[in-house]
C-alpha cells in the first residue's frame, strides 16, 4: 500500500524520495492513465507553488489532455503552438520563466507564469507530454527539470 511522506533535505535529496513514491504507485501497474492519474495526484500536492500538473497524450496528430491535478484544461493543444507543443515537437525538455513571453504561448489557467513540459518517448515513439504549471514567475530550475524528467522516464518505463 502507498503512503504519502513529507519530503526532506534540499531539492535533489526531495526529488529523489518523490522518485521513489512514483515508483511506489506505479508498481505492478501498467496501465498509462491509471499510473498518469496517480502520478499527477502526487505530483501536485508534493510540489509547492503548483497551479497545474498532468499529462497531455499524443494521438497521432495533436496532443490531448490526459489525467490532471487543477483547474479545467485545453483539451487539444497541436504541436506548433504553446510550451506543450514545443517540448512535444522537439522532443526537449521545455523550461519557460515567464510564459507569457513564450511565441505561441496557450493560456489555459491566466495564473500561470512559469512552466516546465517534459516530452514523453517510448521505443523512438512520442507518446504525450508531462506539463507543470506554476503561478510563481520562474518556479523551476535545473533541479526541478532533473527531477521531473526522472520521474517521467519512470512513468514512460511502465509502458512495457
Amino acid at each position: 500500500m502507498f503512503t504519502a511522506s513529507t519530503l526532506t533535505g534540499g531539492k535533489p535529496e526531495q526529488y529523489a524520495q518523490l522518485l521513489e513514491q512514483a515508483r511506489g504507485l506505479m508498481y505492478g501497474e501498467h496501465d498509462r492513465t491509471a499510473n498518469a492519474a496517480n502520478l499527477s495526484a502526487l505530483l501536485f500536492n508534493s510540489l509547492p507553488d503548483l497551479n497545474w500538473a498532468g499529462f497531455y497524450f499524443f494521438d497521432g496528430t495533436e496532443l490531448v489532455v490526459g489525467p490532471f491535478q487543477g483547474l479545467p484544461a485545453c483539451v487539444r493543444i497541436p504541436l506548433d503552438k504553446g510550451v506543450c507543443g514545443a517540448a512535444a515537437s522537439s522532443r526537449q525538455t521545455q523550461r519557460v520563466d515567464d510564459v507569457h513571453a513564450f511565441p505561441g504561448h496557450i493560456a489555459c489557467d491566466a495564473a500561470s507564469r512559469s512552466e516546465i513540459v517534459v516530452p514523453l518517448v517510448h521505443n523512438g515513439q512520442l507518446v504525450g507530454v508531462l506539463d507543470i504549471d506554476s503561478p510563481l514567475p520562474a518556479r523551476f530550475d535545473a533541479d526541478d527539470q532533473a527531477g521531473i524528467e526522472a520521474i517521467a522516464a519512470a512513468w514512460v518505463a511502465t509502458l512495457g
